[in-house]
């Protein structure tokens, strides 16, 4: 994971401000690089890159730079396959061989051939990026994000013609930063910079087997949704909860193996995985498919984050913690020990991150900064989460009945449950749609919930989480997991229409229609407890909403 800057500028290099430097450190601790060039006689270029290490035996400074060419390439991300080909080590110099190869392979009198050879590049690429790449032979620079939008990427362009593309920013200069949007490569002319005004052209996204789009484009790795309704009486496949445990059990590898491989950060550096534990469906099934894939002496911390909250715990009885009662501190001790129940040897650290109300406060300003653009209520209430999980600073105890220690997990990769609501039906609205309209109306509904994925949160939580040095992984958001969800019938997926049966003993109508095939997934391996969790939304389960006023609205603007 990596901290990237550049900026483009007719007059100066432009150089980030010093807490805008602090954030990008604060992301790759391991490693500061700077690189400025002149890219051409009316143009000068500024690359900053910092480095988290995370895979491989020794750190790949960045930015990475040909010294033949003189390209250079800023990359955050994780190249989890480059075509059919797993990737092995570190991925960025990967990457970057890969896109020199590509910018070789153009003809150099032809603008066209160079990017659509870096457009066919850039769509062999499977896992979460962004990036920047200067491509000195042909004169182009290119930057987007992955098709999802899992990691950040901010743009900020002045009226003299400067350009800025940032991990994140110190929010000084307001508004005029804004997210680059997840919706396909795009494209910097450099040759035209002499006569006119330069404009990125965006190469837009197709679907899988769309041959019908016009012009360039870069191809998604996953279909459109199926859209087919059942024409009668139907019952859950179960082959397709094993075909599902399958793919996320996959993703879970490629995630989870060979983490900081060189790095000893501390005593407890048996742990190499934290997980963003609410105790809910969605992280706990992670856990324990993580079992599977982990050796039985690496240990995996769960986080578990609780608020003081004075509109709610305003009134204490003797001995109440504010802590224990929030909603996801009694499911995510219930989930932790079904956990240990059902897989006994392995090391399970509950760790209880609990945060005082005036601890919230203090660090309102910064986490306001590191989720900007985004600027809402909702959004405060969600970062204050995750921010304070990711730094994974706690307690842990022994046993429940033991005194609680100090303690601060050594894990830098963080899994997140992210998406699985979105791809399997587990919102609340996916229900009021279906019980309005039918399969049709569910399925609109998470057709939305899917196209919007790249727009709506993804880049806010990557500047979050990783302002602690951590890396947030999202297997849910596997290209191939999102492939087999989305050629999935919606049926297979949340069926609404055959409402929970609370007594029966078969487990597909015992359940709850949202996410059935989780719940159901999770019921197949031991988590009983765990399939019947019912969702909730993590600003109400730590207890981070409305936590000064309770008469706002999650879409009220911050001043």
């Amino acid at each position: 994971m990596c901290g990237i800057f550049f900026s483009l500028s007719p007059t100066d290099h432009l150089i980030p401000t010093s807490s805008t430097e602090r954030l990008l450190m604060n992301r790759g601790p391991d490693s500061f690089g700077k690189h400025q060039a002149l890219v051409l006689p009316q143009l000068r270029a500024t690359f900053i890159s910092t480095v988290l290490s995370l895979r491989g035996n020794n750190i790949t400074t960045q930015p990475l730079r040909d010294q033949r060419a003189e390209s250079v390439l800023c990359w955050n991300g994780e190249a989890w396959k480059i075509g059919p080909d797993l990737v092995e080590g570190n991925d960025s110099q990967l990457v970057f061989d890969l896109f020199l190869q590509a910018s070789s392979n153009a003809s150099r009198d032809s603008s066209s051939s160079s990017i659509r050879q870096m457009v066919q590049a850039v769509s062999t690429i499977r896992g979460p990026f962004a990036f920047v790449f200067y491509d000195a032979q042909n004169s182009c620079l290119y930057y987007g994000r992955d098709c999802l939008g899992r990691r950040s990427l901010l743009q900020k362009s002045t009226s003299v013609g400067e350009l800025i593309l940032s991990s994140v920013c110190d929010n000084a200069s307001g508004d005029q930063w804004h997210e680059v949007d997840a919706d396909g490569l795009y494209v910097l002319d450099l040759k035209c910079a002499a006569t006119q005004k330069l404009e990125p052209i965006r190469i837009p996204h197709c679907r899988s087997g769309n041959e019908a789009a016009p012009g360039l484009a870069l191809p998604l790795p996953f279909p459109s949704l199926n859209k087919s309704v059942p024409d009668g009486p139907h019952q859950p496949d179960l082959l397709n909860v094993q075909r599902l445990l399958g793919s996320l059990a996959k993703s879970l590898w490629l995630r989870i193996r060979r983490i900081r491989e060189s790095v000893i950060d501390s005593a407890e550096s048996d742990t190499k995985i934290a997980i963003l534990f609410s105790g809910g469906l969605d992280c706990t099934l992670l856990a324990r498919l993580s079992h599977n894939a982990l050796p039985l002496g690496a240990g995996v911390d769960l986080l578990n984050v609780a608020f003081e909250n004075p509109r709610i715990h305003g009134t204490l009885g003797p001995g109440e913690s504010p802590y224990e009662l929030c909603p996801d501190r009694i499911t995510g001790r219930t989930s932790h020990a079904e956990l240990v129940r059902v897989c006994p040897n392995r090391r399970w650290r509950f760790v209880e991150i609990n945060v005082p109300y005036s601890e919230t406060m203090e660090h309102r300003t910064r986490v306001m900064t590191l989720m900007h653009p985004h600027n809402t209520e909702m959004d405060l209430s969600i970062s204050y989460a995750l921010y304070f999980a990711s730094r994974g600073i706690g307690l842990v105890r022994g046993n429940p009945n033991s005194p609680p220690r100090p303690y601060s997990t050594p894990a830098h990769v963080l899994l997140s449950g992210l998406g699985a609501d979105e791809l399997f039906g587990g919102y609340q609205r996916h229900a009021v749609a279906f019980s309005r309209t039918g399969y049709p109306g569910l399925i609109d509904e998470l057709e939305l919930d899917f196209d919007r994925l790249g727009k709506r949160n993804l880049g806010r939580d990557d500047r979050v989480i990783s302002d602690s040095g951590k890396e947030v992984r999202f297997p849910y958001l596997d290209e191939d997991v999102i492939a087999l969800a989305l050629d999935l019938p919606v049926w297979a997926k949340c069926d609404f229409e055959n409402g929970n049966l609370p007594d029966s003993d078969d487990p597909s109508r015992r359940l709850e229609p949202g996410k059935r095939i989780l719940r159901l997934a999770a019921w197949n391996t031991g988590m009983k407890s765990v399939a019947a969790e019912k969702k909730r939304a993590i600003q109400f389960g730590s207890r981070t909403a409305k936590m000064e006023t309770g008469r706002t609205k999650g879409t009220q603007v911050l001043s």
